[in-house]
């Protein structure tokens, strides 16, 4: 019989109630990439950098080959983002996505799960978590697990590589410093949350959104609707018409809708940077939302003319219908 030493006992006893299950296969027979969202406001104060080099070294030690870090919210700005950073990873072979996330009052949380190969990134289920009260209690949680779990992984990098971002040059063209033109002939599509497929998940596991409950989601969506409905009314005199469920941009053509507006909240520098606009003068690590027009049969998006984001999602969209007319 094989015993385990009583310290290593301890901490896997410990990890019952924390860690689910292995690690996947992915995560110990391939390549993975890693994303960290790291809260400003968490105390001792880290870069997301720091981060990183703290836990490379339990990821290598559990059995992986993490291969690149990218900070989460330059990842998971948009759909379109999302998609280049997919083709990146694709390309490199990645075969399992790394999430961590510290949140403000300083608790940190894993989730390991397949490379989805698509602008998903990550799938919505089935996800492999850990979660722990500091960074450095993680990495001795994920060095335990190690010895217990067998790694097809042997010639992994010893420090963290950061990449640069993923065809931004190619995203910024496509964004537009105008208004869309025939607005009042063809129909605006809105999506409510949840509606726009899963894209969209990836955001979720930014430290200001991981862990809200169904309750508090449910809630928000009603207030959404509710509010989007009152602001529509005011201020868009065409036609639009609420997306409940997703559907692909050419069941939307057929039903006349051939704009459909996008919301995005990120930091309003990393936006900025992304949309092709000039930086200087910005509160670069705000929060802010910013609404745009995607027009489905050119695949073109319009943000308007004027930068009209705000950290307010009702004011924005204000913001962004009201320069509509100019």
């Amino acid at each position: 019989m094989k015993y385990l030493p009583a310290g290593l006992f301890w901490v896997l006893f410990s990890l019952s109630s924390l860690a689910q299950g292995s690690l996947p296969e992915s995560f110990l027979d391939g390549k993975s990439v890693v994303l960290i969202s790291n809260a400003p406001q968490a105390r001792p104060a880290f870069f997301w950098t720091q981060l990183a080099d703290e836990i490379h070294k339990g990821l290598v030690a559990a059995g992986g080959d993490p291969v690149a870090y990218y900070e989460l919210e330059d990842v998971a700005i948009s759909s379109e983002t999302q998609a280049g950073f997919a083709t990146q990873f694709a390309k490199r072979r990645v075969s399992s996505i790394v999430v961590l996330t510290r949140k403000a009052n300083g608790t940190v949380e894993l989730n390991i799960g397949p490379f989805t190969n698509n602008a998903n990134i990550i799938p919505t289920s089935g996800l492999w978590k850990l979660e722990s009260a500091d960074i450095g209690r993680m990495n001795e949680s994920l060095e335990a697990i190690g010895k217990t779990q067998s790694s097809k992984n042997y010639l992994v990098i010893e420090v963290p590589e950061y990449p640069a971002g993923a065809s931004a040059s190619v995203t910024s063209r496509r964004f537009f410093n105008r208004n869309p033109l025939n607005l009042d002939v063809f129909k605006l599509g809105i999506p409510l949350s949840g509606s726009s497929g899963e894209s969209g998940f990836l955001g979720t596991f930014r430290y200001d959104l991981l862990g809200k409950s169904p309750e508090t989601i449910a809630a928000e969506q009603n207030a959404e609707k509710s509010g989007l409905e009152a602001i529509f009314k005011e201020l868009y005199p065409h036609q639009y018409e609420f997306l409940t469920t997703a559907k692909s941009d050419a069941e939307l053509i057929r039903e006349r809708v051939q704009f459909v507006l996008v919301k995005v909240e990120a930091r309003e520098g990393d936006l900025k940077s992304n949309m092709g606009l000039e930086t200087s003068g910005t509160d670069e690590n705000r929060i802010v939302v910013k609404y745009y027009i995607r027009f489905l049969v050119r695949d073109e998006l319009y943000i308007g003319p004027v930068w009209d984001a705000d950290p307010d999602w009702e004011i924005a969209l204000r913001n962004f219908l009201t320069n509509l007319q100019k």
